[in-house]
């Protein structure tokens, strides 16, 4: 009995052996990535941030076979969704409402448990396990970028520095994925800032510090959404939006602030509420933004003591903590190669170099305490083409996340994580295979045999890039290119429903307020109108009762603006000079009410004739 007992436990502590020596064997084949403190000489790609985007970006070239080199200024990986605890999942979905994000994303979502929220430890571990599975990958964190180094107009290296030294790397192709295209901005990339594509240098949508508690009731909580006490609101066990009376019946303390509408994500007893909107923020100074998160904490106190007194299940509430970095929704967008405009996103519309897929609404969000934001529309899906991680001008780059080649209207849905991911692996793939063919990136951006390589690449990783025909509103309408001219400049929102009530009456307000924003949008130099002018036309007939507008009388605004015409013949006169074309004017060929239809049409023609002397 004593030696079954003894070779049983011989027999154990070999297989015991074995079974160590077999997992010291597959570490062996299968080397980790390793984290450095002082960098190699030269890698194949350079990634600059450790945002998720550039985690995916970092992944994907490693697995393709590149050196590759990943350089965060923080302590960790995560960015956004980590030091912003940005932890509430924004993930869009296509025409079969399956999730677009799919790939290296996808595989983190799995990594945190594949809902609508993650904790904030255990999306750091999970960016942590991507990298450190891949071989090819080195990691540098608390290193800071402090110079660019060019070749001609080609980045050709980049200066490193942390408390071990300064290092100038050498690359054959680099990626930024910060947040606001730091990197590339410092290559000399040519960009531009909020809304100053389309004539709003002032647009800023609202920052938010995200509120971190504990101790909520969530039984109670979902009781106070049944009750629509706040308004109307979903709450699953994981995850709650809505109570959008808070918009009206929270009164802020700290001046321009704001609480919006819940959006609360539960992780065991810690909770998570995106609803604190600051205003006024400048993204791309450092000083505002700290300014910013210690007027959040003070608002945060004054939100919670409300929530307390008045919010069923928040009586016993703490803080848990603060985030050490603000949620910026918008600073820089790069001017890429192909600058993805608001009228693809609005018609679903592939492109013959999709790397991946964007889909969530066009959320943009409010500028000032006195507006709400708006909806532009709710895409079915829509393809990021390659060319839009080009930058203009800059060669060895490529730029990924919220500040790629996107308009600022478009960026409005493009911006958010996941499909930053998208665009993340797709660069990291396209800088191993420009490698490799020996090209550049704007080669690679026009060469459509090695694009359909890098789909083919991107489709074995997992990601989703299969094109796709659909369909999208008032397709094949003879106003459809009328709302889409519109749609880009942000003059016209289709909502969640995407109804842009084409049927319905246009009025007077209704027309003049659009046609101020088209010449403050287009006309920025006032070649047609000075300021004063505009400003007494528009008190005149703001001021009036709104009514229905007819077509003689829409001509008459337009041609007191562009001609200082007055009088009965506006109509004629704009088409004769062509403001108003042949087509148009035979579907609007007497004076009558205008529906919205028309209006949009009048207004967009006016558009085109002013890009005419404003190009």
């Amino acid at each position: 009995m004593v030696k079954r007992k003894t070779l049983l436990f011989a027999s154990i502590l070999l297989i015991a052996l074995v079974g160590l020596w077999g997992i010291k064997v597959l570490k062996k084949d299968v080397p980790k990535a390793t984290e450095t403190t002082v960098p190699e000489k030269q890698y194949d790609v350079i990634v600059i941030g450790g945002e998720p985007e550039g985690v995916a970006a970092a992944v994907s070239a490693a697995r393709n076979g590149a050196k590759t080199l990943l350089v965060e200024r923080r302590d960790d990986l995560g960015g956004l969704f980590t030091y912003g605890m940005l932890n509430f999942l924004d993930i869009p979905q296509g025409e079969d409402g399956e999730s677009v994000s799919q790939g290296i994303f996808k595989e983190w979502h799995a990594l945190v448990g594949g809902g609508s929220a993650f904790g904030i430890e255990e999306g750091k571990s999970a960016f942590r396990q991507l990298v450190e599975n891949e071989s090819n990958l080195s990691l540098m964190t608390e290193t800071t970028v402090s110079e660019a180094i060019l070749e001609e107009n080609r980045v050709a290296g980049v200066e490193l520095t942390n408390e071990h030294g300064t290092f100038k790397v050498k690359g054959k192709a680099f990626i930024d994925a910060t947040q606001d295209a730091d990197f590339a901005v410092m290559a000399g990339a040519p960009y531009f800032v909020g809304g100053e594509d389309i004539g709003i240098k002032h647009k800023k949508m609202s920052v938010t510090l995200m509120i971190h508690l504990k101790n909520l009731d969530w039984e109670r909580i979902k009781e106070t959404a049944a009750s629509e006490k706040f308004g109307s609101a979903v709450v699953t066990d994981k995850v709650a939006w809505g109570f959008s009376a808070l918009h009206h019946v929270y009164m802020p303390v700290e001046e321009n602030t704001r609480l919006r509408g819940l959006n609360l994500a539960k992780i065991n007893d810690e909770y998570f509420i995106n609803a604190l909107q600051l205003f006024g923020v400048d993204g791309l100074d450092e000083e505002s933004k700290k300014a910013a998160i210690e007027k959040g904490k003070r608002e945060t106190e004054n939100i919670l003591a409300y929530l307390q007194k008045e919010f069923p299940g928040f009586e016993n509430a703490e803080i848990a903590s603060f985030p050490s970095e603000l949620y910026v929704r918008e600073t820089r967008h790069i001017w890429a190669e192909y600058q993805l405009p608001m009228s693809d996103v609005w018609t679903n519309r592939d492109h013959w170099d999709n790397i991946g897929y964007g889909g969530y609404p066009v959320d943009i969000q409010a500028q000032t305490p006195q507006d709400y934001g708006y909806i532009v529309a709710d895409p079915k899906q829509y393809a990021i083409p390659f060319r839009s991680l080009v930058p203009k001008e800059i060669d060895g780059l490529l730029v990924v996340g919220r500040a790629a080649g996107y308009s600022s209207i478009a960026a409005g849905s493009a911006r958010v994580v996941p499909t930053g991911m998208t665009t993340g692996e797709a660069a990291g793939a396209a800088a191993a295979l420009a490698i490799e063919e020996k090209v550049t990136f704007r080669e690679l951006s026009r060469n459509e045999g090695l694009i359909e390589a890098l789909r083919d690449t991107l489709t074995k990783q997992g990601a989703f890039v299969k094109h796709i025909k659909t369909s999208y509103p008032y397709e094949g309408e003879w106003y459809d290119e009328s709302i889409q001219t519109l749609i880009d400049y942000g003059l016209i929102f289709g909502r969640y429903d995407n109804d842009m009530k084409v049927d319905e009456v246009a009025t007077t307000h209704a027309f003049m307020n659009m046609v101020k924003e088209i010449l403050l949008r287009v006309d920025e130099e006032g070649y047609f109108y000075s300021e004063d002018e505009l400003a007494t036309l528009y008190d005149q007939l703001i001021e009036k009762e709104d009514r229905p507008i007819t077509r003689d009388e829409a001509a008459g605004i337009l041609a007191q603006l562009l001609y200082k015409e007055t009088g009965t013949t506006s109509w004629g006169t704009l088409l004769e000079q062509q403001v108003i074309s042949d087509d148009l004017a035979n579907r609007i060929s007497e004076d009558q009410e205008l529906t919205l239809k028309e209006m949009f049409a009048i207004n967009a023609s006016f558009i085109h004739y002013l890009k005419l002397f404003s190009q």
